[in-house]
């Protein structure tokens, strides 16, 4: 093995990739765009959820809970005929629709239980899920307090302090633009690599390395450092510039060693990208084959849902995973501000399994080779 062999092969690959605009705009999108969409599209909270109000009573009460739907949670209410209603919910104009039937403030004032019908568009399953308690919360503290004539304030046994850690103001954009980050650097490592390998077979210079004195080792630690300093360069300027500048995601934990965790994660996914181009036999048979390896990779892995709301059996797989480790590594350092003390299993299971994958990644490669 020569060292100056690794490094002119991979100078070649970067002026390989230099000449690829398509892979350069990739590159630009998942490292910007990608991410601030991420930060700023996570439907966790509902927002701005469309609603309208067919009101058949026209009673002080129906006006009440009417207006009681503001922003930030609900849109302005429209007020809408029992004839819109369906038509609106079939052209998804609304998300809700709450119909208040005639007689409801006299059947209020009767001591009757009158009944108020929501029509919730289930195919916007986030809002829906949690809309229908907020309205059900909305509409029962309006009609308590017309009853009761005054606002009476809520009284619980036990008094609940709540103490919010590692994000005090609960901003669910900063879980995105993390997780878009993590999801950025494990996808852009594999394709960048994998394109790697399958444009010297389609462009026939796999023929010209193998003339050349360079062994399979040389040619796959090449690819392997060139494409992840790629990833590495484009992720820590989003981190700098995009990440903490553009979006203000404040940073608790030490920029290194999040860098060092991302260096072994890198080495893993790299070598994922080699195994996975010998086994494609072009580059359209490369992306289905990718589709079937990241979409489980970034479901189970932690970074949408938390691992331990998985079945025990998914959570002992996806251990082999080296994204797994590189949410936990991630979220520990740059949320809870973790030191070396705290992610050491997880830099040490990245190293493992980047040194398995190198292997498996050899063999196949020296087998493609021939």
């Amino acid at each position: 093995m020569r060292l100056s062999n690794i490094l002119q092969l991979g100078v070649k690959e970067l002026r390989g990739l230099l000449r690829d605009p398509m892979l350069l705009v990739l590159i630009a999108y998942a490292f910007t765009l990608s991410i601030y969409t991420g930060s700023k599209a996570i439907p966790e909270t509902l927002n701005q959820a469309a609603i309208s109000v067919v009101d058949e009573d026209r009673s002080p009460v129906s006006s009440r809970i009417v207006a009681a739907f503001n922003p930030p949670y609900f849109s302005i209410p429209k007020l809408i005929t029992p004839r819109e209603m369906d038509t609106r919910m079939d052209a998804g104009l609304d998300t809700f629709a709450l119909d208040i039937p005639p007689q409801f403030q006299s059947d209020l004032l009767a001591g009757k239980s009158p009944t108020i019908q929501l029509n919730i568009d289930a195919t916007r399953m986030t809002q829906a899920f949690s809309g229908g308690g907020y309205i059900q919360s909305i509409v029962s503290g309006e009609v308590n307090e017309f009853l009761s004539h005054h606002r009476t304030p809520a009284v619980v046994p036990v008094d609940l302090a709540m103490r919010v850690r590692f994000n005090p103001q609960l901003n669910k954009g900063w879980f995105g633009a993390i997780h878009e980050l993590i999801i950025a650097i494990t996808m852009l490592s594999i394709i960048l690599t994998g394109a790697a390998l399958i444009r010297e077979r389609e462009h026939g210079t796999v023929e010209h390395l193998l003339v050349m004195p360079v062994t399979p080792f040389e040619i796959m630690a090449s690819k392997i450092w060139s494409m992840g300093l790629v990833v590495l360069l484009a992720s820590s300027a989003s981190l700098a510039l995009v990440v903490q500048g553009w979006l203000a995601v404040p940073i608790q934990g030490s920029l290194l060693l999040f860098l060092l965790g991302t260096m072994l994660h890198l080495f893993a996914t790299t070598c994922m990208g080699i195994y996975l181009a010998t086994v494609a036999g072009s580059m359209p048979q490369f992306g289905l084959l990718l589709m079937l390896i990241l979409i489980p990779l970034q479901a189970l892995s932690g970074g949408l849902t938390p691992r331990e709301s998985m079945p025990e059996l998914i959570q002992t797989i996806m251990l082999a995973a080296p994204n797994t480790h590189f949410v936990i590594l991630a979220q520990s350092i740059l949320f809870r501000g973790a030191g070396l003390d705290v992610v050491w299993p997880q830099l040490a299971a990245l190293l493992g399994i980047g040194s398995l994958l190198f292997v498996l990644a050899l063999r196949r490669f020296r087998q493609f080779l021939r």
